[in-house]
């Protein structure tokens, strides 16, 4: 499918919760965050039931996204449903890499096809420090664990203050390079500003190829990360939310005041 500005839309990122196992300090605020009750939550059938719609429409790239996609229960049984869904050519997964240890060959086995891990940094203290407590070495391990289950590719998501040249970064790319891994580098954004620029090694942030539509875990379809426009699949049902969308979607994002990283999926 088409929008208004003649994008070719085929790919729709699914966050299945607004929950985290980590507080990375760009991402959620020291106070905390008010957490969606479960009866908010779209259920795996729903979100199902959404992508069959999408896949008639013309979606054939889902992507899995968060909070933290590998701490909402059963999540293996989703993948295993949308993997199942004729006309799903492409399906990923981003997640912070704390569990993928312990998930990776599962969600190979449910029909995942590749993960981006996020890895801000390789230094363990600094890790800890960003994350708020995280442990690198958990990281290190789920990213090994995700090669060996076969998942591929593997990319990694690094997050920079303004370029890849920070020392950090630099980190992060030494060991992309050493382990034969992908990596993006994504400058930190800024949601009620509109503050954002185009991924190095990806195609986020530029607007004029943009192809995606968002689902946040409540069932809001957004058409835009920087775009504070919502439509409910459960008030208007997915046919129409995902039309809705599609026509609101903007030619260059503005801004959003009502969002958070950790409840749209980033």
């Amino acid at each position: 499918m088409f929008d208004r500005y003649n994008r070719h839309i085929n790919y729709l990122r699914i966050s299945v919760t607004d929950r985290c196992n980590l507080r990375c300090r760009y991402c959620m605020p020291t106070e905390g965050i008010h957490l969606l009750g479960h009866e908010e939550i779209l259920s795996f059938e729903e979100i199902a039931g959404v992508v069959k719609v999408a896949v008639n429409f013309g979606i054939d790239k889902i992507r899995i996204t968060g909070g933290e996609p590998l701490v909402r229960r059963g999540i293996t049984d989703l993948i295993a449903m949308i993997a199942l869904v004729k006309g799903v050519r492409d399906l990923a997964l981003t997640t912070n890499g704390v569990l993928l240890k312990e998930y990776a060959t599962q969600l190979k086995m449910a029909g995942l096809q590749r993960v981006n891990v996020s890895l801000d940094t390789l230094d363990p203290t600094r890790y800890t420090c960003i994350t708020r407590g995280g442990d690198i070495s958990r990281v290190i391990e789920g990213i090994n664990a995700a090669r060996d289950a076969g998942l591929h590719p593997v990319k990694i998501n690094c997050v920079v203050i303004k370029s890849s040249d920070e020392d950090d970064a630099r980190l992060v790319n030494k060991y992309a390079k050493e382990e034969g891994l992908q990596v993006r580098f994504i400058r930190q954004m800024d949601l009620e500003t509109g503050d954002f620029s185009k991924v190095e090694g990806g195609e986020g942030g530029r607007c004029e190829i943009c192809n995606r539509l968002r689902l946040m875990a409540n069932g809001m379809v957004k058409p835009c990360l920087f775009s504070e426009h919502t439509f409910s699949v459960r008030e208007l049902g997915a046919e129409q939310a995902l039309i809705s969308a599609l026509n609101d979607k903007p030619k260059r994002g503005c801004y959003n005041r009502t969002g958070r990283f950790y409840n749209i999926g980033g």
